[in-house]
């Protein structure tokens, strides 16, 4: 990817997020300004120093204060700016007795985005959504899923999270082929983002490769991940928001499949005592299944386990030129992160 004239501005939403971070190191180290937003001004200085690790702001980083959950800001967030990477959500409850605590804001936030970009004239929308929004309803060991696959809202069998990522990127598309004019709209679903954290804050995903590091999994569940490398899905949203040809469509970001007790003993071989909490055991699903009764977390995973969706990232390839690292790589880099920024 070329270098462009720093007087190209970008948007990035959720400043403070793990995926947003490396997006920004990545548009700065392109020669782009860029401009964040945050709901908390206080946490910009956090921000900067958290991206001087791999790339100086110099005078090209600023902040603006704007919240999903709210119209104020949004419009003068867009003002000025070139292109969009709405890469934030709103936050919520992990698993809500009510689906909408997910559903409304996810929608609603990203609907605000859209329409200050348009209205600001902006180039190019790329939206990150999530392989949450193409799983299918009826799972077939061997089925190859794409991004003409779109899960259904209405199957009582998806979970709140994600049917509020389908939903927000319905709305997403839907308003932009009614609204968007010259704004033209991409967007990026990613799986599992693992890799390394710039800072100790947004974490994401991580979660998952601490509560290993920290032996607060006895065994490893039947889950499988379709991982992607943070620093990858980064580099996919820049791509999309440049290349005309990805302009319209949806590109599914994913590299190699592990199931946990997998990244359990990548842990465990690459990082020798530091894993000494790592699992070696595999849970039973009939246990997780049991556990789920008492424990809320377990509930939305128990259809999970023991599949092993396909997901196909061949047309982010072919159109985009991308190429995802392998996973191992990606796990090791993310859990030395979490043991250098004291997470562990």
């Amino acid at each position: 990817m070329t270098s462009i004239q720093p007087a190209q501005t970008v948007l990035v939403t959720g400043g403070t997020g793990f995926v947003a971070g490396w997006c920004i190191a990545g548009l700065l180290k392109r020669g782009y300004a860029v401009r964040a937003t945050l709901r908390s001004p206080a946490k910009a200085d956090a921000v900067r120093q958290a991206v001087a690790e791999q790339a100086d702001p110099g005078g090209r980083l600023s902040f603006v204060a704007a919240d999903l959950t709210a119209d104020a800001g949004w419009d003068e967030a867009a003002v000025g700016c070139d292109y969009v990477l709405h890469v934030a959500s709103p936050l919520g409850y992990d698993h809500p007795k009510d689906p909408g605590a997910l559903i409304v804001p996810a929608r609603d936030g990203t609907l605000r985005v859209l329409r200050a970009a348009v209205k600001a004239g902006v180039r190019r929308v790329v939206m990150t959504s999530s392989c949450a929004a193409v799983t299918p309803s009826v799972y077939r060991r061997g089925d190859v899923v794409d991004e003409t696959l779109w899960s259904d809202p209405n199957d009582p069998k998806l979970d709140p999270y994600r049917k509020s990522k389908t939903i927000a990127e319905q709305a997403a598309w839907r308003y932009m082929r009614e609204h968007g004019g010259a704004t033209t709209l991409a967007t990026v679903l990613p799986g599992a983002v693992f890799g390394p954290l710039l800072g100790a804050d947004g974490q994401g995903s991580v979660q998952v490769i601490n509560r290993l590091l920290q032996g607060k999994v006895p065994a490893a569940p039947r889950l499988g991940f379709e991982i992607v490398d943070v620093r990858d899905l980064a580099d996919l949203h820049l791509r999309a928001m440049t290349a005309d040809a990805a302009a319209g469509e949806r590109f599914i970001a994913v590299g190699e499949f592990q199931w946990m007790a997998d990244v359990a003993r990548e842990l465990r071989e690459g990082l020798g005592q530091a894993a000494r909490g790592v699992p070696t055991r595999t849970m039973p699903d009939a246990l997780v299944r049991f556990l789920a009764v008492f424990d809320p977390s377990l509930r939305a995973l128990t259809p999970m386990l023991g599949r092993k969706y396909q997901r196909t990232s061949a047309k982010a390839r072919r159109v985009l030129g991308w190429q995802p690292r392998p996973a191992r790589e990606t796990v090791l880099d993310c859990a030395k992160s979490l043991i250098a920024n004291g997470l562990v």
